[in-house]
């Protein structure tokens, strides 16, 4: 069963195995993730997405105990003119992660330089890639994305086994306002419709792994909504990463999600529809395939993260039925040997 956490756990016992009073989800990010030992197997990322009808703008910086990985991208909605960067990092030097969701993690390299500063109720997120579409062609973003008193998201650890597990916060519905500054452009975010996304991960993975995730964000009748859902790598575990935030409140979704799209060709639209229920019926239709593949060392990925729009309804607990209508967002296709 899926239990509902409303106290402070520590994820992990003192011999680094999986506390099993950890198990479960939480609206708050209660867990100290105390992940220790297991060489080469933990996983630690900050993921941050932030996104309007124009822009997408998205920062990494994780460790992946042998190499620290960090990468950032950007999408013109309107001309799908698209740009990354990447920098890996042996053993991350430089590179600390906390244990605790809401605290601040920086990088600095020739590369680029990347700040997630907490602020309490808010985070700063500060990104500068001296040559990142060329030779002394920079990215500079200095973006605020706010956290509204009683936001709600969505945290859950989710148990393999003992030795093998994973806590994830999706916090989506971030109200964001700043500014992007590339290829001779600046994009600005205002925080009436501009939205930040996290994904905060801790654990111990297989070496063979396979995920769905999508993610959106929009405003319905003054309202904020955003959407979380999760697949394949919660399978069989008894937790999911799915639920719906609407004006700060989680609705936390229990059951699985049924995908449908076709690998053989992304672009062509995807359906996510909650699995034995009507509580999720949503269409997504891709503007923009991002493809990511790493083959260094021992990390070998690759990521199908397409871009786009989300329609149709979903239910909150209460059963409020609510319409979604072009909401910028995101579902991904990831297989990882890491």
């Amino acid at each position: 069963m899926a239990r509902e956490i409303t106290e402070r756990v520590d994820m992990c016992d003192e011999n680094g195995r999986l506390a099993e009073n950890s198990i479960g989800w939480a609206r708050q990010p209660l867990f100290n993730c105390n992940v220790s030992g297991r060489f080469l197997r933990k996983k630690k990322w900050n993921y941050w997405c932030v996104t309007s009808p124009e822009f997408l703008f998205s920062v990494t910086i994780s460790h992946l105990d042998y190499a620290a990985v960090l990468f950032v991208y950007v999408l013109d909605l309107q001309s799908l003119s698209f740009q990354e960067q990447t920098a890996i990092v042996p053993f991350g030097f430089g590179c600390k992660m906390p244990e605790e969701v809401n605290a601040s993690v920086k990088f600095e390299g020739k590369q680029m330089a990347i700040s997630f500063e907490e602020k309490g109720d808010s985070t700063s997120i500060r990104v500068h890639c001296p040559h990142f579409s060329g030779r002394n062609k920079p990215l500079v973003a200095e973006v605020r994305v706010e956290r509204p008193r009683g936001h709600e998201s969505i945290n859950v650890v989710v148990p393999w086994s003992e030795t093998r597990f994973q806590f994830t916060s999706k916090q989506t519905a971030l109200p964001a306002a700043g500014t992007v500054h590339w290829n001779r452009k600046e994009y600005i975010f205002n925080n009436e419709n501009a939205f930040g996304c996290l994904d905060f991960g801790r654990g111990v993975w297989p070496y063979h792994s396979t995920w769905n995730w999508a993610q959106a964000a929009g405003i319905v009748n003054g309202r904020s909504v955003g959407l979380n859902f999760g697949g394949q790598w919660t399978d069989g575990t008894g937790q999911t990463e799915n639920g719906i935030v609407v004006d700060r409140k989680l609705s936390k979704i229990n059951e699985d999600i049924s995908w449908e799209y076709d690998n053989s060709n992304y672009l062509k639209p995807w359906t996510l529809k909650t699995a034995e229920t009507d509580q999720v019926s949503l269409t997504f239709q891709p503007l923009f395939e991002r493809k990511a593949a790493t083959n260094a060392w021992v990390i070998r990925s690759s990521v199908h993260q397409m871009i786009g729009t989300f329609n149709g309804y979903i239910r909150t607990n209460d059963g409020e039925k609510i319409m979604i209508e072009s909401f910028v967002g995101w579902a991904e296709d990831h297989k990882a040997s890491w």
